[in-house]
């Protein structure tokens, strides 16, 4: 068997690689970001869906020894780490999909096939991600900086997929407060209200909670509004729309910073609204005290501060999504939004 060899993506130069989870003008592109998700018969939402589809049909160019990615997520890993054990990555399939989604979509759906010991998996990489290197997005330079995630986990991953539970001190408290919030949403204690036509879910909350529980029911919906008591909101663009998912069309990203004007009018606290641009990965629109670093908005909501507003919260609940009803008036949802096309709708909206 070919050895395999994990390419720094800035090393790169002029070899034929592997991209996954990112775009280069060299190799084959196994990728969901805009521009990548191109090859139909292998197309999945996830990047690593897509090196599991392509190891599972062989697709021309898979054979090649040299991998490569951009950056360390749970999504790209499990595609980086198929390509070196694509005979497991073929038993472990669905865990390993499961991985994909909620990693990168936190949609974590525990009637999946999977999911629950891909919730474990996923847990465990996060802890010792945290705890051996850092937090995703708490250094600048990922590219150069990822690298040293993907020569610990790659090796050494295997051994946890086999025997999962025995790692069970290491996953077991994120695994159980994502699980406990999971199921408040799923028993209906936390009621959901869905807005299909604008791709938005509106979840109202006695307390922040964990992204995968709060995105637990969001499959479909690119948006999530969250109310939680005390009039505390956040509004935020799901991943699924920074990406080219391929299960359904979807509506374009328009920016939240037209909201903030008529916010602002009407927040009598001390506090200011604040939205991020549609370029980010994951746009929140909050009230901030001061502004969040990138990784603090990625970061779980239990572990940031949820300012209280003086807007009730059935005004604001209707005042978002007069909003976005109104700005999605006239676009018809599709598959495949170029940034180009995103711009320039964002522009004339």
């Amino acid at each position: 068997m070919i050895e395999k060899t994990f390419v720094p993506f800035h090393e790169i130069g002029n070899q034929e690689v592997i991209i996954v989870d990112g775009l280069h003008p060299r190799g084959l592109i196994l990728s969901h970001w805009k521009g990548g998700n191109i090859h139909a018969e292998i197309t999945d939402d996830t990047s690593g869906g897509i090196v599991l589809n392509a190891i599972e049909k062989n697709f021309t160019g898979i054979d090649n020894p040299f991998i490569s990615a951009t950056h360390f997520d749970i999504d790209g890993f499990v595609g980086v780490w198929a390509l070196f054990e694509p005979q497991l990555a073929m038993q472990y399939k669905s865990v390993l999909h499961q991985m994909a989604v909620i990693g990168d979509f936190r949609e974590l759906n525990l009637t999946k096939d999977g999911a629950d010991h891909a919730l474990k998996l996923v847990c465990y990489i996060n802890a010792v991600e945290k705890e051996k290197f850092y937090v995703p997005f708490g250094e600048a330079d990922e590219i150069k900086l990822c690298v040293e995630k993907f020569n610990y986990f790659i090796p050494t991953f295997k051994e946890v997929l086999l025997n999962t539970d025995s790692y069970k001190a290491i996953w077991e408290k994120e695994y159980d407060q994502a699980k406990a919030d999971y199921y408040k949403i799923d028993s209906g204690e936390y009621p959901v209200n869905n807005y299909p036509e604008i791709g938005l879910q509106c979840i109202h909350a006695k307390a922040p909670m964990h992204y995968y529980g709060l995105f637990s029911k969001s499959e479909g919906s690119d948006i999530v509004m969250s109310i939680y008591p005390d009039n505390k909101y956040e509004v935020e663009y799901k991943y699924t729309t920074w990406v080219d998912i391929t299960s359904r069309p979807t509506l374009p990203r328009i920016s939240l910073k037209p909201l903030l004007k008529q916010l602002n009018l009407l927040e009598k606290s001390q506090y200011t609204w604040h939205a991020d641009g549609i370029s980010d990965t994951g746009p929140i629109l909050r009230l901030e005290n001061d502004n969040l670093s990138k990784a603090e908005r990625y970061a779980n909501p239990t572990e940031r501060a949820i300012y209280p507003s003086s807007i009730d919260s059935y005004i604001f609940e209707r005042l978002i999504t007069d909003f976005f009803k109104f700005a999605y008036r006239n676009i018809t949802p599709k598959k495949s939004w170029t940034w180009k096309e995103v711009r320039a709708i964002d522009i004339a909206i």
